[in-house]
């Protein structure tokens, strides 16, 4: 519980404003790997340099870190939340497990600079998005998903 604890302590900021910090991951994934822009269908025509401005992707980014947060309020009791997330990121999506890890590194990166996320809470995060990731990695498994 511990390491939820320092991922709590800088999660406020972050929680205040959704669509700006959603938006500032979104963007800054697409920028730092331009390939997994081409996962997302209806970002996948907008240049890099309108990404920032985009209300669309500032949404998405806004419902991964609202997720985001609801599984790490679940404080490790999150099975059915994660069972979800990996089916349809599996079946609909289509979205290999690399791109979770890219996207922790990414989350990571944007709450250090904006909340100043600390080394110990920075790994805290790291610790509890592999423990997750295994478990979509799993799922993907058992559904014959192989990214």
């Amino acid at each position: 519980m511990a390491r939820y604890d320092m991922i709590q302590k800088f999660w406020g900021p972050v929680e205040a404003d959704y669509t700006t910090n959603g938006g500032l991951v979104m963007t800054r994934l697409f920028t730092e790997h331009p390939e997994s822009q081409k996962l997302f269908p209806a970002f996948a025509g907008i240049a890099q340099v309108d990404l920032a401005g985009n209300a669309a992707v500032s949404a998405h980014g806004a419902t991964v870190l609202k997720k985001l947060g609801e599984l790490l309020s679940a404080r490790g009791a999150h099975a059915a939340m994660v069972q979800s997330l990996a089916h349809s990121h599996a079946t609909k999506h289509k979205i290999p497990i690399k791109n979770f890890k890219l996207i922790t590194e990414v989350i990571v990166k944007v709450m250090e600079e904006k909340t100043g996320f600390d080394a110990d809470g920075q790994q805290a995060l790291r610790s509890v998005m592999a423990h997750i990731i295994d478990e979509i990695d799993c799922i993907y498994k058992d559904l014959g998903f192989h990214s």
